[in-house]
């Protein structure tokens, strides 16, 4: 209703300059008809009776054409009638235009809203197969930036749209009224608007363009989730260059793209100056020779004709956002349209009256959809029984996992089918499916909220005692109560302001809150403490009572009282049995117990302990190695003072630009051609009402102007284009670059999560177009219209020039006061948008976790609540936006009731040319029409001031910890030493937890220094603050005897290799992740096969179709998790460091698999300085200094014997697993 209203609205809006036509014609009749009265006059001989000029002898005065000449026209009655009809369209145009901008742009907002949730909807409906195949970056910047597009094309451009056609189609027919010959012959030439029309192919081109920018969203948002691992290998430059290389190819677009429309646009101005050539030469014959029309209907017909001309042409702004939305809208609506093989919304399917939770596998074949060459399970039947505990074991890669998944129908098989109670898990209802399944992940993600909030997301409506219970089962009870907002502390994104372990106890809550029929636990108490882990498995040994349940672990001591043991190879189960049965059949369980039996073994005193000691999970999603506290409401005092953002002069956004100076120098060149165009037409349009006669002459004046034009404006869009989409990818670079640059504490702030850059990375650098590029051309070419035709306007009377300003000045205060309004309103919609972008982000990166818990409809509702306030500020800018649009289109009306009332007293008082009244006012209103283009502009310059506001202020933030290769010191013989000097630290989001609290301990070059000890002790922040993501409060880390702060941070972090629990790899294919791990040289393919296969990873590849150039996926998706940790230990090796960091380097391998890297590892140890971060104290009993940290000290180190010999802390926790207190 809004939009037919808004339509209806401006098409009449369009009729208002032809009906202005009209009375223009007869007003120009009466000027022409009173100088003839005047002319005749001049002779003495002649007298004006009864409205008649007679002679003084009585007769009647006859012209030569034998008529007589009328007289007696009282100029200033005449102009105030036609002032009053002026008024009266003024104030129709100032009702209808208001509400055709308010209803189109609340029509729009109310469509982008739709669009918004329908395409956020689709997506998470999705199957998981579909995200294997669609990256999350790319999915979030068309959400942010595509659907930005279609909203601008929809908008008050939809409006002007139907405005400028309204005009075109009524203006002709006021041409067709006033003189159908010559408006015949004027519109011979139409076809060649169609010509012209046909160039305008830039759909294509604009999709080109988003699709390339996408892409490059798809980088940022990779790089900037795993921004630890980016700066822990030094890898800034390398993914700056990786985003610029897709800039580089959107930019290409862009520049086709504003060629064409220069091209386009040059052409149809052509045309339209065509038709002053031919209209003014053929209706001077009318006029002078055949005596067809009056000079009235002449202008009534050209003017008519040049409306509708004109407002085609105009048109063409609206027609380049309508090609680009329409190309942002292609693919957003392919999107919407898509089925998914797996709907998660689906209501359909049966939902089983009684469940046992009998789950079988009947000869299941299955592949990723991403990789369908590579065959996971290959012909699978087996069989879990209802209440029974089933433990899966096997190498890395032999599909325990993906049986997990199908069990969940993240897929479905290609062959063969999986049952429930006896029916095809395909048939049923997927919602309810979902709900009988808890599962604990050994990498849980939890959501941007507090800790009550994710338990709850578990099961909905528990009450709070509820959720006591379950964190006291899960032993997350204690620690939550240590913290001052306790359940109500925010765990930040993805829960990455938390320890592993409390992450994992969270995750353990919310799975055993749900009270499931069936339980997944995939390697699910692997990041606990020993103690935590007893707590939580003997509580998961309770709940398991009733149950199926589903174990994966590679340490074998926690599922040998499975009541069922199924190992796996090659995608098949190759045996079944309880532990005591697999034992004597001494097949793969048997051996794998063996291999890890071994590793048991205590060389010390040769006693065997069972010392697979588990505690916090350190290094999360990015190289996460850190116990950085919760992000809360209360405590982010440090970041409070970055609120104000101060709005950037114009000159530094176009000092930006400086490098394409040559090209706004052409740009502008051609827009002040095109700007003095329409003022020399104004001359010459008020000489041929003065004078009919010089017809040869005004040809070739036209025609010179014409050719300009059309060079004018192809230079305009050309070189304009080409500046602003330059521009556009040197800020998004630059942007991109300056994230890198910040410290990692940086990226804690609640206003710098994930969600927020990438939306402002795909939002802001497009929106400074809107003071840059095209519309400078705009500007310069509008600004020499106003400076020519006030220079014309003034010369020739300037009494009549201030009357008409007057009318000029309030339109300008109009979009003043616009621009200030629509500032603000921009500034809240960017706000809220990063809000809603957000919560997108957080739910398609952790899509897996949200599918599990059939949450997504949560998400959807969140997310569409989220999309309410910028609606709101919609509706405030269509007030705002409608009421200075009506505004300034009313007062341009009155303009000319004032002016030619005005102009009709100085005719006729103080003898003023008629002509003179029409040139200046016509140059008046030439300007007026310029300032008129310059203040519709206001509503982009409010976004584009903003935007570059925000990027401004990232650009000039400095770095607390600077990563310049140009800053700090740099030595040859770097040795390795490490010191740490009662260090101590609290994170900025939580000043008031000390996390390390005097820690002091040294390890000297070619020794390995094993850390130990319970969640949250400092073991993993003490890491980062020899990466230097941090620098120490209080205290000092020396660097071979150099202070860490003042250290060149480049020179240092490459003399740092990692390997963490959680291993972060990119989106790209094996060998270059490997690469990735030295990003100052290349590296050779030799080099890269050399180290797969020290981490033996070699073999494991050359099974793979395309070898070293498999994809990954996103984060390693496509891969098992042990494959991933091979890759990871390949990465640090080719980086041959001097100090090597494992944290957990083994921890998700098979217990073979994990032999061979540890291998590997004691390898690569010798000769360098390694911090060992272990769960398992086995491996860490050959260490030079075991160091045992609680509370953020050490409270005791020495030898692995010596310790043992002290009975102190290690003792009892090496014998008896007894916490650190």
């Amino acid at each position: 209703m809004m939009m037919v209203v808004g339509g209806l609205c401006a098409l009449l809006h369009g009729t208002a300059l032809p009906l202005m036509l009209l009375v223009y014609g007869r007003l120009t009749d009466t000027f022409v008809n009173y100088e003839f009265e005047v002319q005749e006059l001049k002779d003495p001989n002649k007298t004006c009776t009864n409205n008649t000029i007679y002679w003084r002898n009585g007769s009647i005065y006859e012209t030569v054409a034998k008529t007589t000449v009328y007289c007696g026209i009282d100029i200033e009655a005449e102009m105030t009638i036609f002032a009053y009809y002026f008024t009266g369209i003024g104030l129709g145009v100032s009702l209808v235009s208001y509400f055709q901008i308010f209803c189109w742009v609340i029509a729009a907002a109310r469509q982008v809203q739709r669009l918004r949730k329908a395409y956020f909807q689709k997506i998470m409906q999705m199957d998981i197969g579909w995200f294997d195949c669609n990256s999350v970056g790319e999915l979030n910047t068309r959400l942010a930036d595509d659907i930005n597009t279609i909203n601008y094309a929809i908008a008050d451009q939809a409006s002007i749209l139907i405005e400028k056609i309204s005009a075109f189609v009524f203006g002709f027919m006021v041409g067709f009224i006033g003189g159908w010959k010559l408006t015949l012959v004027v519109i011979a030439v139409s076809p060649l608007i169609c010509i012209a029309a046909g160039l305008m192919t830039v759909a294509r081109l604009a999709g080109q363009e988003l699709k390339a920018y996408a892409k490059a969203g798809t980088v940022a948002e990779e790089v900037l989730s795993s921004v630890r691992t980016v700066a822990a290998f030094c890898g800034e430059q390398k993914e700056v260059d990786r985003y610029d290389r897709n800039l580089v190819e959107a930019l290409k677009w862009g520049v086709k793209k504003g060629t064409t429309i220069g091209i386009f646009q040059g052409f149809l101005w052509c045309i339209t100056f065509l038709y002053y050539a031919l209209g003014f030469w053929y209706g001077s014959q009318l006029v002078i020779e055949s005596k067809e029309l009056s000079p009235g209907s002449l202008i009534q017909v050209f003017l008519g004709v040049l409306i509708g001309a004109m407002n085609l042409g105009q048109a063409s702004p609206c027609l380049k956002a309508f090609a680009s939305g329409r190309a942002a809208a292609k693919v957003i609506f392919e999107i919407i349209d898509q089925e998914p093989e797996i709907d998660r919304f689906s209501e359909g399917g049966y939902k089983l009256d009684k469940v046992k939770g009998d789950i079988e596998f009947h000869n299941v074949t299955f592949y990723y959809p991403s990789r369908p060459e590579v065959k996971v399970l290959n012909e699978l039947s087996m069989q879990v029984k209802a209440g029974e505990t089933t433990a899966f074991i096997g190498p890395s890669g032999s599909g325990k996992s993906t049986i997990i998944q199908l069990i969940q129908r993240f897929y479905n098989p290609q062959e063969g089918m999986v049952t429930l109670d006896g029916h095809d898990i395909c048939t049923l209802n997927i919602q309810w499916l979902r709900s009988l399944i808890g599962i604990v992940e050994q990498e849980p993600a939890l959501f941007a909220t507090t800790i009550a909030e994710n338990i709850r997301f578990g099961r909905p409506g528990v009450t709070m005692e509820d959720i006591i219970q379950a964190t006291k089962e899960a032993n997350a009870y204690n620690f939550i109560m240590d913290l001052p907002q306790k359940f109500d502390t925010l765990v930040g994104d993805g829960g990455d302001q938390m320890s592993g372990g409390q992450k994992q106890r969270i995750a353990l809550a919310r799975a055993l809150i749900r009270n499931p029929k069936i339980l997944l636990l995939d390697m699910a108490t692997s990041a606990l403490d020993n103690e935590s882990e007893a707590v939580v498995q003997e509580a998961l040994d309770k709940t398991r009572m009733g149950r199926t349940t589903i174990s994966i672990a590679h340490r074998l001591s926690t599922i040998k009282n499975a009541d069922v043991i199924i190992g796996f190879e090659c995608g098949q189960a190759v045996e079944k049995g309880t532990h005591k049965e697999l034992l004597e059949r001494q097949g793969v369980y048997f051996t794998l117990i063996t291999l890890q039996n071994q590793g048991t073994t205590s060389a010390a005193n040769g006693t065997e302990h069972c010392s697979t000691m588990v505690w916090e999970q350190f290094v999360k999603h990015n190289v996460k190695y850190h116990e950085d506290p919760f992000r809360q409401g209360g405590h982010t005092r440090k970041y409070e003072a970055d609120d104000q953002v101060q709005l950037v002069p114009m000159a530094r956004i176009l000092k930006y630009n400086q490098p394409e100076w040559p090209y706004m120098l052409l740009g502008s060149l051609g827009a002040a051609i095109n700007g003095f165009s329409n003022p020399m037409y104004s001359v010459l349009f008020s000489e041929i009402l003065g004078v009919f006669g010089r017809i040869d002459l005004e040809k070739q004046r036209e025609l010179i102007n014409w050719i300009c034009v059309l060079s004018g404006s192809i230079f305009q869009e050309y070189a304009f284009a080409r500046s602003g989409e330059l521009l556009t990818c040197r800020l998004r670079k630059l942007g991109f670059q300056a994230m890198l640059r910040q410290e990692i504490g940086w990226f804690n702030d609640p206003r710098n999560s994930i969600g927020v850059l990438t939306t402002r990375l795909a939002s802001d650098a497009s929106a400074v177009r809107g003071a840059t590029g095209c519309q400078i051309g705009m500007i310069v070419n509008s600004l020499t219209n106003i400076g020519a035709s006030f220079g014309i306007a003034l010369y020739f009377s300037w009494k009549l020039s201030l009357v008409t300003v007057c009318f000029l000045l309030l339109i300008g205060l109009s979009g003043m006061f616009q621009a200030r309004m629509l500032t603000g309103f921009a500034h809240e919609d960017k706000k809220a948008m990063e809000t809603a972008g957000q919560t997108s982000n957080e739910a398609l990166s952790n899509i897996r976790t949200i599918a599990g818990l059939a949450k997504e409809k949560i998400f959807v509702e969140s997310y569409e609540q989220k999309l309410e306030l910028p609606y709101k500020c919609a509706k405030k800018k269509a007030n705002i936006y409608g009421l200075c649009f009506c505004f300034s289109n009313c007062v341009f009306i009155m303009a000319y009731a004032a002016s030619y009332r005005y102009g009709g007293h100085l005719v006729s008082s103080e003898g003023l040319h008629y002509m003179i009244v029409f040139r200046v006012i016509s140059a008046i209103v030439t300007s007026g029409i310029a300032l008129g283009r310059i203040t519709s502009l206001t509503p982009d310059y409010a976004k584009a001031k903003i935007a570059a506001a925000e990027i401004f202020k990232l650009l000039d933030r400095v770095p607390k910890i600077s990563i310049d290769h140009k800053d700090g010191k740099k030595w040859d013989n770097f040795r390795g030493k490490i010191e740490f000097h009662n260090c101590k630290f609290t994170y900025p989001t939580r000043p008031d937890i000390q996390v390390l609290n005097g820690l002091s301990v040294s390890v000297k070059p070619g020794q390995t220094l094993a850390l130990v000890g319970s969640s949250g002790c400092g073991k993993s922040t003490s890491v980062q603050l020899l990466e230097r993501f941090y620098d120490p409060e209080e205290g000092q880390v020396l660097i071979d005897s150099h202070p860490s702060h003042t250290v060149n941070v480049p020179f240092l972090r490459s003399q740092i290799g990692i390997v963490s629990q959680e291993p972060v790899l990119f989106g790209c294919s094996i060998a270059e992740n490997i690469r990735y791990g030295d990003n100052t040289r290349s590296i050779s393919m030799e080099e890269v096969v050399e180290a797969a296969k020290k981490a033996y990873l070699h073999d494991f590849v050359m099974t793979l179709p395309d070898k070293y150039e498999t994809q990954v996926g996103a984060q390693g998706s496509q891969l098992s998790r042990g494959e991933k940790q091979r890759i990871a230990v390949a990465r640090a090796i080719v980086r041959n460091p001097k100090i090597l960091l494992l944290d957990e380097a083994t921890s998700a391998l098979d217990t073979e698999s994990e032999k061979m890297v540890q291998a590997a590892l004691d390898e690569a140890r010798k000769g360098r300085t390694c911090i060992v971060i272990a769960h398992r104290l086995s491996t860490i009993q050959t260490a030079d200094i075991i160091a045992v940290m609680s509370h953020g000290v050490i409270i005791e180190q020495g030898t692995h014997a010596e310790l043992m010999t002290m009975k102190g802390s290690y003792y009892k926790l090496f014998t008896t697993g007894s916490p650190i207190s």
